[in-house]
């Protein structure tokens, strides 16, 4: 992991060399060195892929995302274009977990190094950094380890085999997800967009992390640039297993799918909202619908895109933006959030509860999109939005120190755990993080990595029961 993580900073030293940004180029290849040497050590170890069960595949996990933020916000710091290594480190987690926050003043004073480092890392951490391993890993990987990584690093309650292979499963994700990023790119230099720019806007909306190179994220461009975005960022937050079945030519589970059709009525019926709220803030309909639109579908996706200050919105509409970002985007996808799935037990484990009441002896199976849900997951989903419930309002405690308004804290934290930013007050489109201190920051930044993580892998490692050998 961590020399693959070296060979993934080749290209913006290469970047670097090319523009003159003589610091980079030294920290890129100070911070490879580091990692191949690392790296190297950790192959000699030989260690035994056909031993990684459940527990195993959860810790390397949560531990392998810990150490590539630790390491990837190196260049950022031995540059001197962060000064503050903490604050590197929060720019190097909200870019590996696809949160998009930042608590740079001026993200266009970057290096074009920098920039392209910090926009790649949103690209790989969308589709998972242990699953390209998986993807490029030898044939082990097609025994339980595959799997037990897939499982602990796949968003979502339960993880769809596409094929029997977990290594082919994970070369098909990634096929899916690179030819989505070049189709968007080409669409966007098509439309006049300059190519770096179009590749950085691609990495963050392909990521859903929304991590761009203008300091007024996606204002600055065109209509058909923007609509453009708009289209992937609601396309990156369905289920890449929805793509394989369209490929495979099972259309009718494609277009019966409830989650995505959940989805994407959620999204219609919200643009549709915020759209007749803004009627007396902007001139025309289509003005209206197309910033609706824009905003929707990178909040409920987890992009963060923004065009505009949404923070002047009517309450109606900022309200609806705020619940769109628990909602999130779709099991299997890029996306963050509760995910969509997970609302649609949590509803019909309601509605199963209020029938047994008043039916006892009655026996219901849950069911989505035809499919049988066991009561082990759905237990999941509940157990699941508890701890997140408790961490939320422990992580929103925790900043209070701060003394920032609570609009402020309370979406940052909203911001941070599902992926998603940015918030509302003095973290909105037009705010940044940097208001906060170092130890919110952390908290912060742990809340990135377990709302990626989805909370279990994380926890484990604090479990005493997983550091105990088995008898």
């Amino acid at each position: 992991m961590l020399a693959l993580e070296g060979v993934f900073m080749i290209p913006p030293m290469i970047i670097a060399a090319v523009l003159h940004e003589r610091a980079s180029v030294i920290s890129f290849a100070e911070t490879i060195a580091f990692c191949f040497l690392l790296g190297a050590g950790g192959i000699i170890l030989k260690a035994d892929f056909n031993k990684v069960y459940a527990k195993e595949g959860y810790v390397t996990v949560a531990l392998a995302w810990i150490v590539l933020s630790v390491v990837g916000a190196l260049p950022f710091y031995l540059s001197g274009s962060i000064p503050n290594y903490i604050d590197a480190l929060f720019e190097c987690i909200s870019g590996f977990t696809t949160t998009g926050a930042t608590a740079l003043t001026d993200i266009e004073a970057l290096p074009r190094s920098m920039q392209y480092w910090r926009c790649f890392t949103n690209w790989l951490g969308g589709m998972g950094v242990l699953i390209f391993i998986i993807a490029v890993m030898p044939r082990s990987a097609d025994s339980g380890t595959g799997l037990h990584i897939m499982k602990a690093e796949s968003p979502g309650p339960s993880v769809a085999k596409l094929v029997p292979k977990m290594r082919s499963n994970a070369r098909i994700l990634y096929t899916i997800y690179i030819v989505m990023t070049v189709i968007m790119t080409g669409l966007l230099i098509i439309f006049d967009m300059p190519v770096f720019d179009a590749v950085c806007i691609s990495f963050g909306t392909a990521g859903t992390g929304g991590i761009g190179v203008l300091a007024d994220s996606c204002a600055s461009y065109t209509v058909a640039q923007q609509i453009i975005i708009t289209v992937f960022m609601i396309l990156f937050g369905i289920s890449f297993s929805m793509y394989f079945l369209l490929l495979s030519g099972d259309l009718k589970a494609f277009f019966l799918d409830e989650e995505s059709l959940t989805y994407l009525a959620i999204i219609a019926v919200s643009i549709l909202i915020i759209m007749f709220d803004l009627r007396h803030i902007y001139p025309h309909y289509d003005e209206a619908l197309h910033k609706a639109a824009f905003h929707v579908g990178s909040i409920i996706s987890s992009s963060g895109f923004t065009t505009t200050d949404y923070n002047l919105w009517p309450g109606l509409s900022k309200t609806v933006i705020i619940l769109l970002m628990f909602i999130g985007a779709c099991a299997g996808s890029t996306g963050g959030g509760l995910k969509v799935s997970r609302i649609i037990i949590l509803f019909k484990s309601t509605r199963l509860a209020i029938r047994k009441m008043i039916h006892p002896k009655s026996v219901k199976q849950m069911r989505i999109s035809g499919k049988i849900i066991s009561g082990d997951i759905a237990r999941g989903v509940r157990v699941y939005v508890g701890i997140y419930s408790l961490i939320f309002a422990f992580s929103l405690i925790l900043i209070s120190v701060d003394n920032l308004d609570f609009t402020t804290n309370f979406t940052a934290v909203s911001a941070a755990l599902n992926n998603v930013a940015p918030g509302l007050g003095a973290v909105g489109p037009a705010g940044n993080f940097s208001g906060y201190s170092v130890f919110s920051k952390l908290v912060l930044g742990a809340d990135m990595l377990i709302g990626r993580l989805e909370i279990f892998p994380v926890l484990l490692l604090f479990s005493p029961a997983t550091w105990r050998k088995a008898r």
